[in-house]
């Protein structure tokens, strides 16, 4: 299991986190806390609203990586990866009201699926 990560922000202890499986992030630690939301959204609204999908940025990737070795899962206990970081920023974290917390996993949930992939309709 890898050590966990732990870093102050003005006197703060940031939670402490298991390291992503990966050698590395797709990038910067300090840029991920501050934009993550913004690449999931633009990753949803490629794959959903025009049919790219890509790896890079993707939910599933996030999830591969970061899952606990304790849970297997980001969001099963308040330690996991994404609960962590939610609660420390008293962020609700709905993700997961489609989208499965554990690698390999199908979600719960079933999304409505536009008729059409590209265009969502007319």
């Amino acid at each position: 299991m890898a050590a966990p990560s732990s870093e102050a922000v003005a006197g703060v202890d940031l939670p402490k986190l298991e390291r992503g499986k990966g050698e590395k992030c797709v990038e910067d630690t300090q840029f991920m806390r501050r934009n993550h939301m913004d690449l999931l959204k633009h990753q949803r609204d490629e794959t959903m609203r025009k049919g790219i999908r890509t790896t890079r940025h993707s939910l599933k990737r996030c999830v591969e990586c970061h899952a606990s070795e304790k849970t297997g899962s980001v969001a099963a206990s308040k330690e996991d990866f994404c609960a962590a970081c939610h609660s420390y920023a008293s962020v609700k974290l709905d993700c997961w009201d489609c989208h499965a917390t554990r690698p390999g996993k199908k979600s719960a949930a079933s999304p409505h699926v536009p008729s059409q992939v590209n265009g969502g309709g007319q």
